[in-house]
């Protein structure tokens, strides 16, 4: 009567045993639920469910008995049987019920795997940290370090570098990618709130602690805790942060129960840590407690040809997104973005892309879309202790590369005699494609 019942669901294939040799003999098929009688001619319930813990231990037991006693259930429940079924009227209902149930169980089980394989692969640090300069080439060599151990983590960089972007990386390649990755920016949390999110708080702790509230450290547990703008944190917060380090245990604010952590630490900060601990900013046991394994991400303008491959991946995610036809960037927009700056990073790279790519209409990127203008760019001509004559230089090499060495147009530009620029290209002060030099002298 079970058998016809389940098999009702096409979705199900049902297989019918009348005896524990038959079953063990066909236990190898491991199926996904067992719905077992606990008193069988050649064996015991107990017999069998330690074979098939053993041989089967995904597969989920349902005990149909006709025992009433409240022990055996509790029994049965407390060593892994997923439901104990009295036997009656109801029986072929409560069973297909159950099984409904793990089925659904299953289903969304299946999915958080299939979630979780994908963060995976999304955070495959090659393939997220875009680039093959040998600067960057440094930094996946430390991360891939990074991901063999729980050694605690400073990210340093400048601002908009993907400080986080390599700390998720590290997070989701680790033994740890099954568990929470906790994000908390220090700089954006009031200094006197700061305490109630790390550690959290009790019912009645301050103002405003309607309920009790986990911190940042317990919502993380067995996990990573990112704890970006590291030098923000005042000095009062420090010492907490310090013991609680050192203990590997918290107290919530407005409680004495000491709870004990196990996460993995990831620091972030654009500042130079060192130099705060020697103006007193930042405690030196601290520091040397946080630097583990220091991976600094360097910035766009020291990562030669990176810049365009960022650009390329920027431009055809955003077509793909916003179902744009796809474009591609001008030789002249190459340039123009290869002697940008960039002070703002791979943040600041993103946002010209993406506008650049709504402002042009046609297939091709031209410099009129960029939002990059030269005195955007001015940090790339000033040079440390550099001369009138060097900056001139410079300034007019720019130009030259920015207009494929067409002299007029650069004096035009720069109000400048267009024999000063030949005097100088005659004196190899400037570099300029001889085919052009030679039409231009012409002209």
């Amino acid at each position: 009567m079970l058998e016809h019942v389940l098999s009702l669901n096409p979705d199900y294939q049902v297989k019918k045993f009348n005896s524990a040799k038959d079953f063990f003999a066909a236990l190898h098929e491991k199926p996904n639920v067992i719905s077992l009688d606990y008193s069988l001619p050649d064996a015991t319930g107990e017999e069998i469910l330690k074979k098939i813990k053993l041989e089967s231990p995904d597969s989920k037991v349902i005990v149909i008995s006709s025992q009433e006693d409240i022990k055996v259930a509790i029994n049965l429940l407390k060593i892994g049987v997923y439901d104990y079924i009295v036997k009656d009227e109801d029986t072929k209902d409560r069973l297909w019920h159950s099984i409904q149930n793990i089925r659904e169980n299953t289903d969304l089980k299946k999915e958080i795997e299939t979630l979780k394989e994908e963060v995976v692969r999304k955070y495959d640090f090659s393939k997220t940290i875009i680039g093959n300069s040998p600067a960057i080439n440094r930094v996946f060599n430390l991360i891939e370090k990074a991901t063999k151990t729980n050694i605690t983590i400073s990210l340093t960089g400048e601002t908009g570098t993907g400080k986080e972007v390599a700390a998720k990386c590290i997070h989701y390649n680790s033994e740890r990618s099954n568990k929470p990755f906790v994000a908390i920016n220090i700089a954006a949390i009031p200094k006197d709130l700061l305490e109630s999110e790390l550690f959290g708080h009790e019912k009645g702790a301050f103002t405003g602690a309607v309920a009790r509230r986990i911190g940042k450290f317990e919502e993380a547990h067995k996990g990573t805790l990112f704890l970006d703008e590291i030098g923000e944190m005042d000095l009062n917060m420090q010492s907490k942060l310090l013991r609680a380090l050192q203990e590997r245990e918290l107290s919530r604010v407005g409680s004495n129960e000491l709870i004990k952590f196990d996460v993995r630490i990831i620091v972030a900060t654009h500042k130079n840590l060192l130099e705060e601990v020697k103006q007193g900013n930042f405690r030196e046991d601290l520091y040397y407690r946080l630097l583990g394994l220091p991976i600094n991400l360097p910035p766009l303008r020291e990562r030669e040809n990176d810049v365009l491959l960022i650009a390329k991946h920027y431009m055809e995610l955003f077509c793909k997104e916003n179902k744009l036809p796809p474009k591609v960037l001008s030789t002249e927009a190459k340039k123009i973005i290869l002697n940008h700056h960039f002070p703002g990073n791979i943040r600041e790279l993103k946002s010209i892309i993406e506008l650049s790519t709504v402002m042009s209409d046609g297939k091709e990127i031209l410099p009129e879309h960029l939002n990059i203008t030269a005195n955007n760019s001015l940090e790339n001509f000033i040079i440390k202790d550099a001369t009138l004559k060097e900056f001139n230089i410079k300034l007019i090499q720019y130009y030259l590369d920015l207009y494929n060495s067409d002299v007029i147009k650069v004096a035009k530009k720069l109000d400048i005699g267009k024999s000063t620029i030949y005097r100088m290209i005659q004196n190899k002060e400037l570099n300029i494609q001889k085919k052009q030099h030679e039409s231009a002298m012409l002209n």
